[in-house]
C-alpha cells in the first residue's frame, strides 16, 4: 500500500512539474503598465517568457523597458497576429543571441526564433519535445526529450540539436540521457544535465559531456538523481542541481570541476532555480513535501569564487512571505537587481517582483500565466547571427 502510494505521489510531482490543470481561456490582447524606469547602460531590458499551461496555447512573452518603464504583456501576439496560435504550447526557456531572440515551447516542439528588436517571428525550428537552449560560437543547443509528453519506463534518451545562428537550420543532433534539461557551455565542451524525470523513481544520474568540435558524447559525470538546473561560473566550475526523489533523497545542489569532471563539493541546499552573475549564485530553494503536500521556500546565496555558503536571505522577508510560488529568477548583471517571479496557483496571472541593489522592493507588475524565464536585451546585438 504505502509503495502504492509513493508512486502515486511520484507521478503526481512529475506532472507538476511538466504541466498544469486549467479552464481554456482566449489569447490575451497587449497589455501595458507603466513602472519606475531604469538606468540604460549596455542593457536596455528583457523579455519574460510566460509557461502558460499544457493544451492551452497559453504561452506569451512580456517586455519591460528600462527607458521608459513601459512594462507590456503579450507582445507577441501583437507582433505576430497571423499566428492564430499565439506563441504555443508550454513555454519552456528563452535566450538572446545576437540580433534574435528564441523561445523554447516545450508541448509545440518547436523553437520559436524572433527579431530581438520587435519581437517578429524570423523561423520556427522543429525540435521534438524541446526544452531549454544556450549559445556558443554562433551556434544554438537545444536539448530535447524526443518522446511525447508522458509518464513511463520505456521513454527514449534525449538529444542536443545544433542550430547554426545564421541560416536558423539544424546541423547536428547527438544522443544523451533522458529527459535532457540545463546546458552550459566550458572550454568547447557542452554538459548536459539529464533528470529521467519520466520514469520515476528510475531517474538519472549523470551530466552528458559533448565535445563541440566532434559534436559526440566523450563521457558521463555521475551526479546524482534527478538532475536539472546546471550553470558555469567563471572559474571553469559547473553548478548542477539534483531535485532529489521528493520522498527519502532531497534535494541538493553539487559543484563540478571541469578540469577534472569529479564532483568536488556538494551544498545541502533545495535549489528549484538557480542563477550565476559575476561571483555570486542566487537560489531558489523550493522543496516539495510528500507529507504536507506543500512547499519549502528559502532565498539563498553562494560565493563561487571561494564556494561557500552566505549568511542570509537575498530577499526582505515580506517580500519572501507574500510571494505563494518562487518561479523565475534572473540578476541584471550591471544593476544587479533582482528579479524574482511568483506563479501563484498556476493558473492565474502571476506576479513579477523587482529587487534593487539595495535589498528593498522597487515594484511590482502583473504577468501572464507561469511567469518563468527572463533573457536580458543588450544595445549591442550582432546583425548576422
Amino acid at each position: 500500500m504505502l509503495k502504492k502510494y509513493r508512486n502515486t505521489i511520484l507521478i503526481f510531482i512529475a506532472i507538476l512539474s511538466i504541466t498544469g490543470c486549467r479552464k481554456d481561456d482566449l489569447i490575451i490582447p497587449e497589455e501595458e503598465d507603466i513602472l519606475p524606469p531604469q538606468t540604460v547602460t549596455t542593457t536596455e531590458g528583457f523579455y519574460l517568457l510566460n509557461e502558460g499551461n499544457m493544451n492551452m496555447n497559453k504561452a506569451s512573452l512580456d517586455y519591460y523597458e528600462y527607458e521608459t518603464g513601459k512594462y507590456r504583456r503579450n507582445v507577441y501576439g501583437q507582433a505576430n497576429p497571423e499566428a492564430t496560435l499565439g506563441l504555443g504550447d508550454v513555454g519552456n526557456d528563452l535566450g538572446i543571441y545576437g540580433s534574435k531572440l528564441y523561445a523554447v515551447i516545450n508541448n509545440s516542439n518547436k523553437v520559436e526564433v524572433m527579431d530581438v528588436e520587435t519581437s517578429k517571428r524570423l523561423k520556427v525550428i522543429d525540435v521534438k519535445n524541446a526544452r531549454d537552449i544556450t549559445f556558443s560560437n554562433g551556434k544554438a543547443y537545444v536539448s530535447a526529450y524526443d518522446g511525447d509528453v508522458q509518464l513511463g519506463e520505456d521513454s527514449p534518451n534525449g538529444f542536443v540539436a545544433e542550430i547554426d545562428t545564421t541560416s536558423l537550420e539544424i546541423k547536428r543532433t547527438v544522443k544523451v540521457g533522458r529527459q535532457p534539461e540545463e546546458m552550459a557551455v566550458v572550454d568547447n565542451k557542452l554538459y548536459v544535465a539529464n533528470s529521467g524525470g519520466y520514469s520515476a523513481p528510475n531517474y538519472e544520474s549523470i551530466v552528458s559531456v559533448i565535445d563541440l568540435s566532434s559534436f559526440t558524447k566523450i563521457k558521463d559525470i555521475d551526479v546524482a538523481i534527478n538532475l536539472h538546473r546546471l550553470k558555469a561560473d567563471d572559474y571553469g566550475d559547473l553548478y548542477v542541481s539534483s531535485r532529489g526523489d521528493y520522498f527519502d533523497i532531497p534535494s541538493q545542489l553539487f559543484v563540478i570541476d571541469t578540469k577534472t569532471g569529479m564532483v568536488k563539493k556538494s551544498f545541502d541546499l533545495p535549489t528549484s532555480n538557480l542563477t550565476i552573475v559575476r561571483d555570486t549564485a542566487y537560489i531558489i530553494g523550493s522543496e516539495f513535501s510528500y507529507e504536507t503536500f506543500g512547499w519549502n521556500s528559502n532565498y539563498s546565496m553562494i560565493n563561487v569564487k571561494n564556494e561557500t555558503l552566505l549568511e542570509g536571505s537575498f530577499l526582505l522577508e515580506s517580500v519572501s512571505e507574500a510571494i505563494q510560488t518562487p518561479y523565475a529568477l534572473a540578476v541584471d548583471p550591471l544593476s544587479q537587481f533582482i528579479y524574482i517571479s511568483d506563479a501563484g496557483d498556476y493558473v492565474s496571472p502571476g506576479t513579477l517582483y523587482c529587487i534593487d541593489k539595495t535589498g528593498e522592493l522597487k515594484f511590482t507588475v502583473t504577468t501572464g500565466d507561469i511567469p518563468a524565464h527572463i533573457a536580458f536585451k543588450s544595445k549591442s546585438t550582432t546583425i548576422n547571427q
